[in-house]
């Protein structure tokens, strides 16, 4: 009764990754997954956000030609949420590289927040697949798919920092004296591997622990129904079902959409560092034009 109050066996069932046998192929020793629960819920994930962004930002008010330019209901949010994401986070730190990358943070962030919405629904209980398939799950809480958007973001840093100031984007890594120059290199190197680290443990490190949190609060009912009597295995397990309940509104009301909003900002920050190398010098500069300006009167 207890499983199917909180539509699930277990709730790790939702951060572990099912495949079905027939869904892996083996090339000699090598196994690769075709398909898994995570996978199916990315596909889930992009496809929603495809049909169902468009449709609601497509939806306008009635009135005259001003109101037409108004989206209303869902895509009315949207709306705000890009614009908040954009002037608050985006401009900031991307400066006038913000329209370059903006589609792709805000892509990140409703990607990140649709699959971390879908892994707290336990579908897997609700939707009842075929023998060895599991439908569902919290694909956030995989450390291959955290690790995969992490790379990317390595890759943008990287890749637009080349782009847009090629050698002196190299060059920017070799600070101070020539003596110490290629041990800062040294540690520039390797922030740039933290940075992608940070990103890819924080997301799936907070995901993986609220499941685990309400397995813990449930293992309490087995654990106490052998050593106590019937009133005080009752009572257990309904401050276990409350708590439980709580934590998973904390985490659909908060850690949800926390964490979305973390690495896609963490994202707009590092990008932002490699395309803004010169930032520092500028600001420098703009600091002492008006001593040089009011020297000449």
């Amino acid at each position: 009764m207890l499983s199917v109050l909180l539509g699930e066996h277990s709730p790790l069932e939702h951060v572990v990754q099912h495949t079905a046998p027939e869904w892996v192929m083996k090339i000699g020793q090598t196994s690769i997954t075709l398909m898994s629960n995570h996978i199916f819920m990315q596909i889930v994930s992009a496809l929603l956000i495809v049909l169902i962004v468009p449709w609601a930002l497509r939806r306008r008010h009635d009135g005259d030609e001003t109101s037409r330019l108004v989206p209303r209901g869902l895509g009315n949010a949207i709306e705000a949420v890009c614009e908040f994401l954009r002037k608050n986070i985006f401009e900031p730190n991307l400066g006038k590289y913000t329209p370059i990358f903006a589609p792709y943070l805000w892509s990140l962030f409703f990607f990140i927040l649709v699959q971390n919405a879908l892994g707290m629904i336990p579908l897997s209980e609700w939707f009842k697949a075929a023998p060895n398939h599991v439908v569902g799950g919290t694909a956030t809480g995989n450390v291959f798919v955290t690790a995969t958007l992490a790379v990317l973001t390595l890759i943008l840093m990287v890749g637009s920092g080349l782009r847009y100031h090629g050698m002196a984007y190299v060059q920017h890594f070799f600070m101070g004296p020539p003596y110490i120059a290629w041990f800062i290199a040294i540690l520039e190197v390797a922030g740039l591997i933290f940075k992608t680290l940070a990103l890819c443990v924080r997301l799936f490190a907070n995901m993986l622990a609220g499941h685990i949190i309400i397995a813990v609060l449930m293992s309490f009912i087995p654990a106490v129904a052998a050593t106590m009597p019937m009133w005080g295995v009752a009572g257990i397990t309904a401050a276990v079902v409350i708590g439980a309940v709580a934590f998973n509104l904390l985490e659909i009301i908060i850690v949800v959409p926390l964490h979305a909003f973390i690495f896609t900002t963490l994202t707009a920050v590092f990008i932002g560092l490699a395309v803004n190398i010169h930032h520092d010098d500028e600001h420098e500069e703009h600091e002492h034009a008006p001593a040089h300006a009011g020297g000449h009167h």
